[in-house]
C-alpha cells in the first residue's frame, strides 16, 4: 500500500493571493484539506455559481462534501469565530458534522488575548504593525511562553475554570498597568467558554493521528497556508510580520505529519502585488495606477474591509518565496485585473546605492534603501475575464505568464482569470499531476 499524495497550499506575496478559491478549486481531487497556521484573522473568500462563502477558519475544503477539514495544532483557535462560522456554513446547507476536525493541541484564543493585542496596537509609542486586534499574536505569544490553553484543556472544565481565573488575574493587571484597560470578569467568561466547549467537543480529535492514518490508507491530502510568506513570523518582513509559520515548512509543525510526507508546494502569487496593514512594500504604486488596480481587483480585506495596499509583481520576492517554501507549481490569480492596461511595470530587481542586489533585507528599514529596477511589459486591452482554455488568452497575456514562469524559477500550473470556481485555467501538465494525486494509491 503506498501513502497518500500531498500538496501545500502558500502565498508566495504577502497573502490575500486568493488561496481561498484555488484550495477550493483544487480539493476536488484530494480527500482531506489540513488547515495549518494562523487564526480568524485569515479571510478566504470562495464563489460558487455567484453565491459568495467568506471561510476564516474553516478550510476551503467544506465546501465539497467528499472531502474532510481539519484544523491543525498550528492554528489558534477563537471558539466563539468557529461557532459562528460553522453556523452559517450549517444555514447554508454545507455539511460541516461528521465532516470538519479541530486538534485537540490547537491553541484556544481568550477575551483577554484580544484586549492585550487591541490596547498594544493602540499604545503610544508602539511601532503600529496593523493587526486585525481578534488577539493572534498574544495567544501565539502564551503558546510559546507555554501558559496556554489548548483544545483539549477548553473541554476540561476543572482545568478551563482554574486557567481562566489564573489568566485573568493576571492580564488584568498588566492590561492596566500598561494600557489603563477595563478588567475582564472570570465568572462570565468561564460560563461562556465552558458553553461553548460543549459545542466544539463533537469536532475535537488527534488531528495528528486522523491525517496520518489517511496518508497510510494512500489518501490524498492537501495542507492550506494562512496568510503569505512575506508575513511568515521567521522569514517575512520583521516585525510587520504575522505570529506563525505561514511558509511551506509550517504544514509539518502545524499538522503533525512528517516533512518528508510532502510531496510539492504550490505557491500562489496575484499578477500584481497587494499588502494589508503598515510595513515594507517595495513595488507599491500610490498614484492613480495603485488606485485603479484596487477598484479592478476588489482590493478590500476579507476579514476587516480594509483597502489593500496595490502595486506591480515583484520577482526578486517571487524567487526568494520560492527558494524558502521549495515552490515547483505557480498558481496566478486575477489575470484579469491587468486587462484594461496598455503596459504593465514589473520589478526585475533592487538597486541600493545605485548598485543591484539580489539579497532581500532582514530589517524592514533595509527596504527603505531599495529602489525597485522595473521592466515594463506589453498589455493586452481584451478581456480575459473567464477564460478557461490557455491558447484562448491574448498573445501578450501568455508572454506576461511566460516571462512570470522563466524569472519565478517555478512553472505555472493553474491560472484564475475571475472570482469564480469555475473562472480556471489549468495547464496540462498540472492537470495530470493532480489527476494521479487523486486516484487512491493502493
Amino acid at each position: 500500500m503506498k501513502r497518500g499524495k500531498t500538496a501545500v497550499i502558500v502565498g508566495a506575496q504577502w497573502g490575500d493571493e486568493g488561496k481561498g478559491k484555488i484550495v477550493d478549486v483544487l480539493s476536488e481531487n484530494f480527500s482531506v484539506v489540513a488547515r495549518y497556521a494562523g487564526g480568524h484573522n485569515a479571510g478566504h473568500t470562495v464563489i460558487i455559481n455567484g453565491k459568495k462563502f467568506v471561510l476564516q477558519l474553516v478550510p476551503c475544503g467544506v465546501l465539497r462534501t467528499a472531502c474532510r477539514s481539519v484544523i491543525g495544532n498550528g492554528v489558534v483557535l477563537d471558539p466563539m469565530a468557529f461557532l459562528k462560522e460553522v453556523g452559517a456554513l450549517r444555514e447554508a446547507g454545507v455539511r460541516v458534522d461528521g465532516n470538519l476536525f479541530v486538534s485537540n493541541r490547537a491553541q484556544v484564543i481568550l477575551p483577554y488575548h484580544r484586549m492585550i493585542e487591541l490596547a498594544a496596537e493602540n499604545a503610544p509609542g508602539r511601532v503600529k504593525i496593523g493587526t486585525t486586534s481578534r488577539g493572534i499574536g498574544p495567544a501565539y505569544e502564551d503558546k510559546m511562553g507555554r501558559r496556554g490553553l489548548r483544545v483539549a484543556d477548553l473541554l476540561d472544565l476543572q482545568l478551563l475554570r482554574k486557567h481562566i481565573e489564573n489568566a485573568v488575574r493576571e492580564k488584568n493587571m498588566i492590561a492596566h498597568a500598561l494600557f489603563n484597560s477595563e478588567p475582564l470578569d472570570a465568572d462570565k467568561m468561564y460560563a461562556e467558554y465552558a458553553a461553548a466547549a460543549e459545542k466544539i467537543a463533537p469536532f475535537v480529535c488527534d488531528t495528528a493521528v486522523l491525517l496520518n492514518q489517511a496518508l497510510a490508507a494512500g489518501e490524498p491530502i492537501l495542507f492550506e497556508g494562512a496568510q503569505g510568506t512575506m508575513l511568515d513570523i521567521d522569514h517575512g518582513t520583521y516585525p510587520f510580520v504575522t505570529s506563525s509559520s505561514a511558509t511551506s515548512g509550517g504544514a509539518a509543525i502545524g499538522t503533525g505529519v512528517a516533512p518528508n510526507a510532502i510531496d510539492s508546494v504550490i505557491g500562489l502569487t496575484k499578477a500584481y502585488c497587494t499588502r494589508v496593514g503598515e510595513g515594507p512594500f517595495p513595488s507599491e504604486d500610490k498614484g492613480a495606477a495603485g488606485d485603479e488596480l484596487r477598484k479592478r481587483g476588489n482590493e478590500f480585506g476579507a476579514v476587516t474591509g480594509r483597502p489593500r495596499r496595490t502595486g506591480w509583481l515583484d520577482l526578486p520576492l517571487l524567487r526568494y518565496a520560492g527558494m524558502i517554501n521549495g515552490i515547483s507549481w505557480l498558481v496566478v490569480t486575477k489575470l484579469d485585473v491587468l486587462d484594461e492596461l496598455a503596459e504593465i511595470p514589473v520589478c526585475v530587481g533592487y538597486m541600493v546605492n545605485g548598485k543591484k542586489t539580489m539579497e532581500i533585507p532582514a530589517q524592514a528599514s533595509g527596504y527603505d534603501k531599495l529602489e525597485c529596477v522595473y521592466e515594463k511589459m506589453p498589455g493586452w486591452r481584451t478581456s480575459t475575464q473567464g477564460v478557461t482554455e490557455f491558447d484562448q488568452l491574448p498573445k501578450a497575456a501568455r508572454e506576461y505568464l511566460a516571462f512570470v514562469e522563466k524569472e519565478a524559477g517555478a512553472k505555472v500550473g493553474m491560472v484564475s482569470t475571475g472570482p469564480d470556481r469555475n473562472q480556471i485555467i489549468f495547464l496540462d501538465e498540472f492537470a495530470d499531476q493532480l489527476k494521479t494525486a487523486s486516484s487512491r494509491n493502493v
